[in-house]
C-alpha cells in the first residue's frame, strides 16, 4: 500500500502545503492565508482543515499516511516544540505535533523553516545524493541549515545554523536586526548587499549604472553582467564576507556541499564565483574542496523538508 506525507511550509503571508509520495515526488501542493489574529490560534486549525479536505479530495485515509511534517519560522527543538515563539505569525511557545494532533491522528514532526528548506535540497534538491550539507539562505537576511550524516542539526534550543549572525565585522556601527553588530547578514542578505552598493556609492563619484535607479542586489549583480566596474567592486565585497563567513562554517561542520539559495541566488552562476575564490583563500586545508551548487526547489523546498523529515 502505497503511503503518502504532508509538508506543511508556515510563512508569515501564506501557507504552503504539499502532498507527496513517499519517494518524495510531489503530487499536489496549495497555499492557504496564514490568519495572525489572536497570536495564531487558527493557523494549525486551519492546517489541519486544509490536509482533511485534500485527504477527501484524493481518498486518502489516515491509515494510508506516513505523516505530516511541519517547517516554522522560529527555534524548534527535537521534540517539536517552539522555543521562543515566531513573532511574524504571534505564536508563544508551545509543541506543534501535539496540537496538529489534535486533529489528525498521525506522526507529525516540526522543524525550523531553514532546516527544513535544507533538508529538502537535501533530499530532492542541489544537495541531492550529499549526506553532510549546509544550505544557505540569501534573503531579507541570512538563513541557514545544517545536515549532517543525513540528520537535520537543531542544537540545545533549535538555534543551530544561525549563520547570518556569525560575526565578521569588528567596526560595524550599525545594529543587525539581532541586536549585534557585523554579522554576516548586514552584507550577505539582498538589504545587505544594497547596503555594501549605496556606502560604496557614497564614497565618491566614480561612474556606475547603480547611480541611474533603485539600487538592490539584482541591480549589482546586473551591474555586474554589465561589466560595471563598480558593482564588480561590489559583488567582490560580498563575495569576500560570504566566503569567509562559509569558511568558519566549513572548520566546523565539514559539509560535503554548500547549497546557495533564496532571493539572491536568483543572480546564478556569477554569484558563485564572487563566493569560491574567497572562501578558498580563507578556508582550512582540507575543507577547500568544498563543493558548492545553487538551490533548485526554489519556494518549495520547505514543503519537500517538513515532508522529507517523516521518512527519518
Amino acid at each position: 500500500m502505497e503511503r503518502y506525507i504532508f509538508g506543511v511550509d508556515v510563512g508569515g503571508t501564506t501557507v504552503k502545503l504539499g502532498l507527496f509520495g513517499e519517494k518524495g515526488n510531489l503530487l499536489d501542493k496549495w497555499e492557504i492565508p496564514t490568519v495572525k489574529a489572536d497570536g495564531g490560534a487558527a493557523i494549525l486549525p486551519h492546517v489541519a482543515e486544509s490536509i482533511l479536505t485534500k485527504m477527501a479530495e484524493k481518498g486518502i485515509g489516515e491509515q494510508e499516511l506516513a505523516g505530516i511534517g511541519v517547517g516554522v519560522p522560529g527555534a524548534v527543538d527535537e521534540r517539536g516544540t517552539l522555543v521562543g515563539g515566531a513573532v511574524n505569525i504571534g505564536w508563544k511557545p508551545f509543541n506543534i505535533p501535539e496540537a496538529l494532533q489534535a486533529y489528525i491522528k498521525v506522526t507529525v514532526k516540526a522543524v525550523n523553516d531553514a532546516n527544513a528548506a535544507a533538508f529538502g535540497e537535501m533530499w530532492q534538491g542541489g544537495g541531492k545524493g550529499a549526506n553532510n550539507l549546509v544550505a544557505v539562505t540569501l534573503g531579507t537576511g541570512v538563513g541557514g541549515g545544517i545536515v549532517i550524516d543525513g540528520r537535520i542539526v537543531t542544537g540545545a534550543v533549535g538555534a543551530a545554523g544561525e549563520i547570518g549572525h556569525i560575526h565578521l565585522e569588528d567596526g560595524e556601527t550599525e545594529a543587525c536586526g539581532c541586536g549585534n553588530k557585523g554579522c554576516l547578514e548586514q552584507y550577505a542578505s539582498a538589504t545587505g548587499i544594497a547596503r555594501l552598493a549605496r556606502r560604496r556609492l557614497a564614497q565618491d563619484g566614480a561612474p556606475s549604472i547603480l547611480r541611474e535607479g533603485e539600487v538592490s542586489a539584482k541591480s549589482v549583480f546586473d551591474g555586474v553582467k554589465a561589466g560595471d566596474k563598480i558593482a564588480i567592486e561590489i559583488a567582490t565585497q560580498f563575495g569576500a564576507y560570504l566566503g569567509k563567513g562559509l569558511a568558519v562554517v566549513a572548520a566546523v561542520v565539514n559539509p560535503e556541499i554548500f547549497v546557495i539559495g533564496g532571493g539572491v541566488s536568483k543572480a546564478g552562476e556569477i554569484l558563485l564565483s564572487f563566493v569560491k575564490p574567497a572562501f578558498a583563500q580563507y578556508a582550512f586545508p582540507a575543507c577547500r574542496e568544498t563543493g558548492f551548487a545553487l538551490a533548485e526547489l526554489g519556494n518549495d523546498a520547505g514543503i519537500y523538508g517538513a515532508a522529507g523529515i517523516i521518512l527519518l
